[in-house]
């Protein structure tokens, strides 16, 4: 089997590094547009070589892990290049716009439009690891449009890697992901950005940060060349989550200046529930 990875980072890379363990024969090319990153990825064994588009012709399967603006330009120029019988996996967190993209494509049966629910605040092809998909979630939408053997191919490959198949159409998948995914990022860059501002005068102020904070504030050590382009292809639907956020810290907020901290109690025990709701899902450590 010939697999090339188009952006070797923690996505890119860890598929790479469980494609090798799960199929030791497999050849795993890549191609980067940091070519740093090429180097790298070669010396941790990411992937054997690099190549170029003209490398996806005879590949079985092409997995594309680019932000999300440079897919949507980038993936009919990959569908371009692909083999009758490659099948092309994108990781890309928003799918409404890369599925128009290609909607009318000679080679649309050739894509599997995913999203795998993995990941870490890391970057990079040292940010890979083993096992990053096993029992993680992987959405696929537009199932449908994607010739049914090159499906199989696909959910071969994803049962070797231990993930779970959820299927969505592209708007449903961008709506919710907002707000499991995307508000939780602005939420932790702001609160990091507010104490990094506060730190400025009260210099004391890390020494006092717990686990608590390090916890909350994680993901604001994640890339913005990958969020960013996230945000803007979701905008409706993060703005639509980020006004609801908001009206909820001024409730909070309100009920602090009336002094009803019976109703603030009841607020945080009705949202202990999310215990229930996210038992089982594990956090992913580096």
């Amino acid at each position: 089997m010939k697999v090339v990875v188009v952006g070797i980072g923690l996505i890119g890379g860890s598929f790479a590094k469980d494609i090798r363990e799960t199929h030791p024969e497999v050849c795993i090319e890549g191609i980067d547009a940091n070519t740093s990153h090429i180097e790298e990825a070669i010396d941790l064994g990411l992937i054997d070589a690099a190549t170029t588009y003209k490398g996806l012709a005879d590949a079985d399967v092409v997995i594309v892990a680019i932000p999300v603006t440079v897919l949507a330009s980038e993936l009919p120029i990959i569908l371009d290049h692909a083999g009758e019988e490659t099948v092309v996996i994108d990781a890309g967190s928003t799918k409404a716009q890369i599925c128009k993209v290609v909607a009318e494509h000679p080679k649309r049966r050739n894509y599997l439009a995913c999203h795998p629910i993995a990941g870490t605040e890391f970057s990079g092809p040292s940010a890979a690891i083993s096992g990053l998909y096993n029992g993680k979630t992987n959405i696929i939408c537009e199932v449908e449009q994607t010739a049914f053997k090159l499906q199989e191919k696909a959910l071969a490959l994803f049962e070797k890697l231990g993930m779970r198949i959820r299927y969505m159409n592209p708007d449903n998948h961008d709506k919710h992901i907002a707000y499991v995914s995307h508000l939780s990022h602005i939420s932790s860059f702001m609160l990091g950005k507010t104490v990094i501002e506060k730190e400025k005068n009260e210099r004391d102020i890390f020494d006092m940060a717990g686990s608590g904070f390090e916890s909350t504030v994680r993901l604001a050590k994640s890339s913005p060349a990958m969020w960013a382009p996230i945000f803007e292809q979701n905008k409706a639907n993060v703005l639509e989550t980020l006004t609801e956020y908001i009206n909820n810290l001024e409730s909070f907020k309100k009920m602090m200046e009336d002094d009803d901290f019976d109703g603030l109690y009841e607020e945080m025990n009705n949202t202990n529930r999310i215990k229930q709701i996210l038992n089982g899902i594990p956090l992913t450590k580096k």
